[in-house]
């Protein structure tokens, strides 16, 4: 059986669009006769707290030399790294926010962008030491946003994926959600369908 990591960022909860697709992307993946075994990280439940001194230096500190609150620090974020390493496939929700990612979002790359153990600095240039897993980002934005001018969102997620070694990655966007009734219906109708396309 294959391994799910969900990783849900909105502030939102239950009324959260990013959230309701990527619930929706799940159960249309089961729908292919696969079952997953389903990790849930629920940042609304679940916070990331966003790195600082004393975690970077916790993680540069050789492991016997670790206090006990270093080690507990250490452990937080060696926690991240394990359940995206055994992950097979991971789903992404992605609310756009100021143009960008969620600061929890941002956080959680922060710690699972680890050098020597996600990626590894090489003579030709940094090497993503993650391998095959499926990646889907679950995008939703109140506008229509153009990815060369007012998304930052979409490009950089795709970056930092490949930049931990992860080149396999979906899109399923739905934009557009704060312009009206008939834009959003339309919009989400395209997301479902794109849904449906890659479960196919």
């Amino acid at each position: 059986m294959k391994n799910l990591l969900r990783i849900s960022t909105s502030l939102f909860e239950e009324n959260s669009v990013s959230s309701a697709l990527s619930a929706d992307l799940i159960f249309a993946l089961k729908g292919k006769g696969e079952d997953f075994n389903v990790i849930e990280r629920d940042f609304s439940k679940q916070p990331i707290p966003h790195l600082d001194g004393q975690w970077l230096k916790a993680i540069s500190t050789p492991a016997a030399q670790r206090s006990a609150e270093q080690q507990e620090k250490v452990a937080f974020s060696d926690s991240l790294i394990a359940q995206v390493q055994t992950a097979d496939i991971l789903v992404i929700g992605l609310p756009m926010y100021n143009f960008t990612v969620p600061s929890m979002l941002k956080a959680w790359i922060d710690h699972i962008a680890r050098a020597g153990v996600t990626f590894a600095y090489t003579e030709q240039g940094p090497k993503g030491l993650l391998k095959n897993k499926k990646v889907y980002l679950v995008s939703a934005m109140g506008g229509v946003h153009d990815t060369a001018a007012t998304d930052f969102l979409r490009p950089y997620m795709k970056l930092i994926m490949s930049f931990i070694g992860l080149d396999d990655v979906e899109i399923i966007n739905a934009g557009g959600l704060s312009m009206g009734e008939e834009f959003r219906a339309k919009s989400l109708a395209a997301a479902q369908m794109k849904i449906q396309t890659l479960a196919a």
